[in-house]
């Protein structure tokens, strides 16, 4: 509990002109878990499993669900797997694959970062498909399921991001943004904070609604699609922001 007043304090006391927000650089709890730390990107990654486990238990609830109760434990393995190993392998893969060739342990330490949107979404779609070969249902039914709570993770990892400094936007060239600790002097669009709110909680608005609302859920890749013609559109809007 200290480390977060600290946080508050450390927010509260910042010299700054009320135009430009600095953002400090802190840890999740300021201290090492023997072998282990704790980071703001993996607490995200948990917290989106957890919330995302308890929205599919409801959403399974209504009539024509592609899983039982039974069956989502097993499910949220699958997924879990998919979206940890593909989004890592992806981020080696295409990112710094010569730093991991030269130390390959690097690979394992997860809690320091490094997962790609793209490894992760083919992670998860393996996983999705995996699983309803295995189960005897439909991947196009699973996936829409899967695709209406990954909002979720989207946001919170971007939250993360903001948090870290990392990921942080191009220079506004006025008097006006964020001042990252790793990123000179300059203040930068919270691009994070754009892709959190549209990535994140617009869209998991409109895929809810079109959920709980609508037969969308009946009618097999509509979700999925909907997810990812709003993201392509989300993503394609931010990145005229983003460095």
């Amino acid at each position: 509990m200290f480390e977060f007043l600290q946080i508050a304090v450390d927010f509260a006391s910042l010299p700054v002109r009320p135009e430009v927000f600095t953002i400090p650089a802190f840890d999740a709890f300021g201290r090492e878990l023997g072998p282990f730390a704790l980071r703001w990107y993996s607490l995200s990654y948990i917290a989106a499993i957890v919330l995302g486990w308890w929205l599919l238990a409801r959403m399974i609830r209504r009539p024509g669900a592609p899983m039982t109760p039974e069956t989502l434990d097993n499910f949220i393995t699958w997924a879990t797997l998919g979206v940890i190993l593909g989004g890592r392998i992806g981020y080696v893969l295409f990112y710094n694959l010569d730093k991991y060739l030269a130390d390959p342990i690097e690979v394992l330490r997860l809690w320091d970062g490094g997962m790609s949107f793209h490894g992760g979404a083919l992670g998860v779609l393996i996983g999705c498909f995996g699983f309803a070969m295995f189960n005897g249902t439909s991947g196009l039914r699973v996936l829409d399921y899967v695709v209406t709570v990954s909002p979720l993770g989207l946001g919170l990892g971007r939250l993360a991001n903001f948090v870290n400094g990392e990921l942080w936007g191009r220079p506004t060239c006025s008097e006006w943004g964020v001042i990252f600790p790793n990123a000179g002097p300059e203040p930068r669009y919270p691009s994070q904070l754009f892709e959190a709110g549209l990535e994140g909680a617009v869209l998991l608005a409109v895929l809810s609604w079109l959920f709980w609302r609508t037969d969308a859920r009946l009618r097999p890749g509509l979700l999925a699609g909907v997810f990812g013609v709003g993201y392509s559109l989300a993503r394609t809007f931010i990145e005229n922001y983003r460095e």
